[in-house]
């Protein structure tokens, strides 16, 4: 892999440690979030953080991706446009995956919750980070 490619796969540092101190500060603002990461658009971790001891979290950046960008094809055959979030209920928990559209590089954040998680305070909440992400200067 050339240099050139590794730098267009990573975020700059400012704005992932930005990122990063954005959605640690929501694992501990929102109840019941287990696990929070932020994935580049093409499925590679950039950072986590986690209140319960979890394997293989660069599978989970790499499938999360994967569903976005499916979901994102799917809303385009529905003429549905900026796929903002997807939720997804278990019977043990809930997966929110929110995609944040910046301008150069596009991420997401993955949200692995307790079943009695405030559902409308995290999506909320996730949807005000990425937004402030979105628009952060580099």
């Amino acid at each position: 892999m050339s240099l050139n490619n590794l730098a267009k796969r990573t975020a700059p540092q400012e704005l992932t440690e930005f990122a990063a101190k954005q959605i640690q500060e929501l694992l501990f603002n929102v109840q019941g979030i287990e696990l929070i990461m932020l994935c580049s658009s093409d499925g590679f971790e950039l950072a986590s953080f986690e209140k319960i001891k979890t394997n293989g979290k660069g599978k989970l950046a790499a499938v999360s991706s994967s569903i976005v960008a499916m979901v994102q094809a799917f809303m385009q055959e529905l003429q549905l446009e900026g796929c903002q979030s997807i939720t997804l209920d278990a019977n043990n928990g809930k997966a929110i995956l929110t995609a944040i559209p910046h301008p150069k590089f596009p991420m997401l954040i993955l949200a692995m919750t307790t079943n009695d998680v405030l559902l409308g305070q995290l999506l909320y909440c996730t949807k005000k980070i990425a937004q402030d992400i979105s628009n952060f200067q580099i």
